[in-house]
């Protein structure tokens, strides 16, 4: 199975914390970074050094989204603090839903929250890719 990752963060998140957050949500569902196929995130992150070093150290193809394209994917934990600052409800679970051209019924982990030891936050959602047949 492969999956992609849907990641919001604070704006100087670590490359550290945003790995530990992956780590964390995958082992919720008993999955290994190899079965991440890309990330995808907002695009106003699209200048956020640890996304972008962690898209090009895992070879993980990054995909960024409007906030109008986020705000139109219904997702089950929209956050209004996220619609304050980013104008969308949701950046990680619609990212994702997004990046897989799938909907609701592929999300795997849900919005995946981590607070880092350096206080910064992370939310990871994981979405898995359909299969061709």
């Amino acid at each position: 199975m492969k999956v992609i990752l849907g990641i919001g963060c604070d704006r100087g998140t670590p490359k550290a914390t945003l790995e530990v957050a992956i780590d964390l949500a995958l082992a919720t569902i008993d999955l290994a970074r190899n079965t991440v196929k890309s990330l995808a995130t907002i695009d106003k992150k699209n200048d956020e050094v640890a996304l972008l070093t962690l898209s090009r150290d895992h070879d993980w193809p990054l995909q960024f989204y409007s906030a109008k394209q986020l705000a139109a994917v219904p997702v089950p934990n929209p956050s209004e603090v996220v619609r304050k600052y980013m104008g969308t409800p949701a950046v990680s679970e619609a990212a994702a839903i997004l990046a897989a051209n799938t909907d609701m019924s592929n999300l795997l982990v849900e919005k995946f929250k981590h607070k880092g030891a350096d206080g910064k936050n992370a939310t990871i959602s994981i979405v898995k890719v359909k299969e061709v047949t």
